[in-house]
């Protein structure tokens, strides 16, 4: 039994092996962790070598022997049996054999834990699920972590943090991408383990905006997972060819096209074949079942870099709360969840009916319905607002009442086929808030910059295809408000 837990010859032969080849450490302690080793004396000394390595001091025998006679662990029997062991140059099989018998242990700890929360805890089986699920996750993911980052660890990794943003020169990018220049120099887009709310009211457009980065993801090779609960995934897909072809929506949906937009149409299927996109579309998912799948995903496709959930309030509660209990419990999971899997998950949230009754009905953080969890959970609040919206809304009421008072009406509303789009920046926990100016292009439900930047010598839009691509499709516009 014992032997199928631990080999201490083998962890005897590694750790030879690096005091009487130091070099090969940076790649073992990529490789192996503290507790992959069985004896504590073990562990002790690697974590001295990891310590010696952040600290750039020799990996030695005597610099090895000082740090743990430092912190009172030094065993001279042991180090004695590590230097009469044989180094070994081909490292990869022990490594192998030494990672298989600690998963081996951890898994073993599970089963304890298993029936401590089921047995002993009497726990619902929901919440024991998850539990296990989680810990199951982290097993495989090498994501067993100490309780507590010493001062040392904690000042190596902010060190690499900066070195790593030095080496990229001038890029505004630190988090994801969200597919928008100017929003990308407000935010550094969007952080890993960060819960981004992004909220407006129906018809604003808050679909077709998270699609434009989704889609500038895709292109750009990277993994997305997307829960669709409110419209199958064919209608994303149709989305997301709009965007990518520049052939509007409608048409698209009876087929109504030219050859040349046909060929547009082929070119990006092909691509799509190829797109890193994960869609779930079932229209009923709990917090529970939401970190299942996304858990089982993400370890299958680690390429994945965020999620995103269409929307939030669609969300089944989990148990009998009060709905604003309920959403507590989601924004808290997703904030979790999004620590856990360390990348952004980004929840579409509507806002509640009384901002329409303000003057000015550009959204507050108080509007967010149930906002009080939501708030407070969220790294980014982001609102989506277009104006033409409201004045459209305003004409058909004007024209109603007209109509009502049988008088004649003279529509005074000019539709465009380009209206000016606001993205506010309501919350920020590391960065500014403030406004990011967009356009709205109408046919093709899709976001862009207002403004062309520059990229090297060339003056482009952020997105794949310019605001010019619509000019040849100008007759086409049909006025359909997006989710």
């Amino acid at each position: 039994m014992q032997d199928n837990l631990y080999n201490l010859a083998f962890e005897r032969s590694i750790l030879s092996s690096i005091v009487f080849e130091p070099q090969q450490f940076d790649e073992l302690s990529v490789a192996l962790r503290e507790d992959d080793f069985y004896l504590p004396a073990h562990q002790d000394i690697f974590k001295v070598m990891t310590q010696l390595l952040q600290k750039d001091h020799p990996i030695d025998e005597e610099f090895i022997k000082k740090e743990l006679i430092k912190i009172k662990k030094f065993d001279e029997q042991v180090m004695l049996e590590i230097l009469s062991a044989n180094p070994i140059s081909n490292t990869k099989a022990y490594v192998e054999e030494i990672k298989d018998k600690s998963l081996k242990r951890h898994l073993l700890t599970l089963t304890t834990e298993i029936k401590r929360v089921t047995v002993e805890e009497e726990l619902p089986s929901a919440e024991v699920i998850d539990i296990v699920e989680k810990k199951l996750y982290d097993i495989t993911q090498d994501n067993q972590t100490s309780d507590f980052k010493d001062s040392p660890k904690m000042t190596f990794d902010t060190m690499e943090y900066i070195k790593e943003m030095k080496a990229r020169g001038n890029n505004i990018l630190v988090g994801v991408d969200t597919g928008y220049h100017e929003l990308n120099k407000m935010t550094t887009g969007f952080g890993k383990g960060d819960l981004v709310i992004i909220a407006a009211r129906p018809a604003m457009g808050k679909t077709s905006f998270i699609l434009n980065t989704v889609n500038s993801l895709i292109m750009q090779g990277k993994g997305v997972a997307f829960f669709s609960l409110e419209m199958p995934a064919e209608q994303l897909m149709l989305r997301l060819l709009s965007i990518q072809t520049s052939i509007p929506l409608q048409k698209l949906r009876v087929g109504d096209m030219n050859d040349d937009q046909w060929g547009s149409l082929n070119g990006a299927i092909d691509k799509m074949n190829d797109a890193k996109l994960y869609v779930d579309d079932h229209g009923s998912i709990n917090i529970n079942q939401l970190r299942s799948k996304l858990r089982k995903l993400k370890n299958k496709h680690p390429e994945i870099e965020i999620a995103v959930i269409d929307y939030l309030q669609i969300m089944s509660g989990v148990g009998n709360q009060d709905r604003h209990l309920q959403v507590s419990e989601m924004s808290r999971g997703l904030k979790m969840l999004a620590r856990e899997l360390n990348m952004p998950i980004v929840a579409l949230s509507q806002l509640n009916r009384g901002l329409e009754s303000r003057n000015d009905k550009r959204p507050m953080l108080s509007d967010i319905r149930e906002s009080g969890s939501i708030e407070q959970d969220a790294d980014i609040i982001l609102f989506v607002y277009r104006d033409d919206v409201y004045l459209y809304k305003e004409e058909k009421e004007r024209e109603k009442a007209a109509k009502a008072d049988g008088k004649e009406f003279i529509s005074e509303y000019v539709e465009k086929e380009e209206e000016d789009a606001e993205i506010i920046i309501g919350k920020q926990r590391n960065g500014p808030t403030g406004h990011v100016k967009l356009v709205f292009q109408k046919k093709l439900t899709r976001f862009v910059d207002a403004q062309p930047f520059a990229k090297g010598v060339e003056t482009v839009y952020e997105n794949v295809d310019t605001r010019s691509a619509n000019i040849n499709v100008a007759n086409d516009m049909v006025s359909m408000p997006p989710l």
